[in-house]
């Protein structure tokens, strides 16, 4: 794709790197950004934004949402994001379900969110794949930032609804099930191992394990959906023996457990959606305050919106709100930026405004976190989205 050369002049850049705005120019060239300094010489070929006045910001990242799955108006009928027939799914990727046309990509980049992690949904114990991709294109394939991120499991009351009439009940069923899964994948690897390429000693292939092999070694984490501080427990404990890399989402009651939270250093943390009315009981201690109290003990939090529960479009507006129950606002900016992209591993390109990253910028006539503020442009790989 040809882009074209954009001098951003004049803005008041937040970064997302450094603490204190800046008043510099960005040079964007080749879908990168190329340069960033004072005062910066436009190319012959360059294109001049004038950003005196405004405010320049990454590229919103959402770490955690069902964009593209679970569709804009579609109803029930065409939502993609929950496999209701097995419990254990993780041989699916969300990939081969993403809707590009769904208009909650265009909602969601014309407020400024240019990338998103998304995947399949919360109703089974392993649900299969989630991947980064940008928030433009016509074909999926096309829109990757990486694929895949993480392995997506559940715990609480999600799985225990959706399967009690048919296999599960309770949170140690749920868990028993991830174990067994885990251990047959492990069981399968080994097997594997020791057969040393002769297929005559190779197990009989089998999708699902085959699935939660990169799990196994360590090539991606599990994204753990877990609400009540129970639940977050069992997801590290389950972790922690089977010596896997974890991210925990939602953290509904991580504010009650922040002091233990604090010591899983490794752990990234997305806390949401907090938009909402509390719809189960396992939500009752839902809190705006709860990514500032784990951001201001040394948790790395990031701010999600789990699009639909939360349109996409609301991202900065929930940062705002965990700004107004007391969140640090460099905080509240890098939990929808920099951290965001560092839980679902794409910070070498995306979350912050550095040389040699994406060329992904939202520029605005005030802060994203209020309401009233308005878009003045947004680009994504160097190319100019209007609002």
């Amino acid at each position: 794709m040809q882009t074209k050369t954009i001098l951003i002049r004049g803005g008041l850049v937040q970064d997302a790197v450094h603490r204190e705005p800046r008043k510099v120019d960005l040079l964007l060239a080749g879908g990168k950004i190329a340069a960033i300094g004072e005062n910066l010489d436009a190319t012959a070929d360059a294109e001049v934004f004038d950003a005196a006045g405004l405010q320049v910001f990454p590229g919103f990242v959402d770490a955690h949402t069902h964009i593209g799955l679970d569709g804009y108006g579609i109803g029930y009928e065409g939502c993609d994001y929950n496999e209701m027939n097995d419990i254990w799914t993780p041989q699916l990727r969300a990939i081969d379900g993403i809707n590009p046309r769904d208009p909650s990509l265009a909602y969601a980049r014309k407020a400024g969110v240019t990338c998103v992690c998304t995947g399949p949904g919360s109703a089974n114990v392993l649900g299969g794949t989630f991947l980064a991709m940008k928030t433009i294109g016509d074909r999926v394939d096309n829109m990757i930032v990486k694929d895949p991120v993480a392995m997506k499991c559940a715990f609480g009351e999600n799985p225990k609804r959706c399967y009690r009439d048919k296999c599960d009940s309770t949170r140690m069923s749920t868990a028993a099930f991830l174990r067994g899964a885990l251990n047959q994948a492990r069981d399968y690897g080994a097997r594997k191992q020791a057969a040393n390429g002769d297929v005559t000693k190779m197990p009989a292939y089998n999708q699902k394990l085959e699935a939660l092999l990169p799990v196994l070694d360590g090539t991606i984490p599990l994204k753990a959906h877990a609400h009540q501080a129970n639940d977050i427990f069992t997801a590290l404990r389950i972790a922690h023996e089977f010596g896997l890399r974890l991210t925990l989402e939602h953290v509904t009651e991580g504010h009650l457990i922040v002091d233990e939270l604090a010591k899983e250093a490794n752990v990234p943390m997305a806390v949401g959606p907090s938009l909402t009315f509390a719809s189960k009981f396992e939500l009752q201690n839902k809190s705006w305050a709860t990514p500032g109290v784990l951001a201001k003990a040394g948790c790395h939090v990031s701010i999600i919106t789990d699009n639909s529960v939360i349109p996409q479009q609301y991202l900065p507006l929930c940062a705002g709100m965990a700004v107004k129950a007391g969140m640090d606002p460099f905080d509240a900016l890098r939990a929808i930026t920099l951290n965001a992209a560092e839980h679902i591993g794409v910070a070498d390109r995306v979350g912050s405004l550095e040389v040699g990253k994406d060329a992904d910028v939202v520029i605005t006539d005030g802060s994203p976190f209020e309401v009233m503020t308005e878009v003045r442009a947004v680009f994504i790989d160097g190319e100019m989205i209007r609002a």
